[in-house]
């Protein structure tokens, strides 16, 4: 683990001038998005919190929300508890201690964020008084139109169901324009183009094809649920987070239509 030294974070004002929407060089696509991030986000090779990796992905939060961007965020907790971790556990058990990680993670990401001046917010699908909030859907809008990100630890606190579920979860409960699911590759391909070097990389796709062909982009609860609120998905690699916000190419859009 580590310790962050910088501007104490309790400085932050509540409402933040810089946090409005903007035209001109700096518009966007979106207004208000639910960003998934893995555990690998925050890690490296030698610790499962890095310091500096997890500045690095404030770094690139903090260039998006000050184009105007409300931003909600559900962190992984792969960089903790693996699957191959909780072999022969319980699986509710081994769930339990996947939300737990996504808590350690999504306060180490508010820490970093609030000492880089981002007023940040932990929303807990479980509760948690002495740590951080209970997750509540009508104070998590109202602080995102504040300015204040907004990061929702616990997945959506019950056993069987991925991080990327609660994220689509979590999309739909905010009124996301888009789910955008920071991946370990570029966008989606008909195969593992590691693999396969003739695997097509699409640029656009439906959920019905994702679905039926079996692409694993995500899982396919997150897949429907986003599928029945026509919530966009967008998947991308971790360090193109600040381009998807301008470039409409980058990326996978999942829609309604191919």
């Amino acid at each position: 683990m580590f310790l962050f030294l910088g501007k104490n974070p309790y400085h932050i004002k509540k409402r933040d001038p810089i946090y409005k929407i903007t035209k001109g060089e700096n518009s966007t696509m979106y207004h208000r998005v639910l960003l998934k991030i893995s555990g690998e986000a925050l890690s490296s090779e030698q610790s499962v919190i890095c310091r500096e990796t997890v500045l690095s992905t404030v770094e690139k939060i903090k260039a998006v929300r000050s184009k105007g961007v409300q931003i909600g965020i559900v962190v992984g907790g792969g960089n903790i508890m693996r699957g191959r971790s909780a072999e022969g556990m319980e699986r509710n058990r081994a769930d339990h201690m996947g939300m737990l990680a996504t808590a350690i993670n999504s306060l180490a990401l508010q820490d970093a964020l609030e000492r880089a001046g981002v007023p940040c917010a932990v929303q807990s699908a479980v509760d948690m008084d002495r740590f951080c909030d209970s997750y509540s859907a009508r104070s998590a809008k109202k602080l995102l139109s504040e300015g204040t990100v907004v990061v929702f630890a616990c997945g959506s606190g019950c056993p069987f169901f991925s991080t990327d579920t609660a994220a689509a979860l979590r999309a739909a409960e905010i009124g996301a324009d888009a789910l955008l699911l920071a991946k370990n590759i570029d966008a989606i391909y008909s195969a593992d183009p590691k693999k396969d070097p003739n695997a097509i990389r699409y640029s656009r796709i439906s959920y019905d094809r994702v679905v039926k062909e079996n692409l694993r982009a995500t899982d396919l609860t997150a897949i429907t649920l986003c599928k029945e609120q026509n919530i966009p998905i967008r998947v991308f690699a971790l360090d193109q987070i600040e381009e998807i916000f301008e470039n409409d190419s980058i990326g996978t859009h999942i829609t309604n239509k191919d």
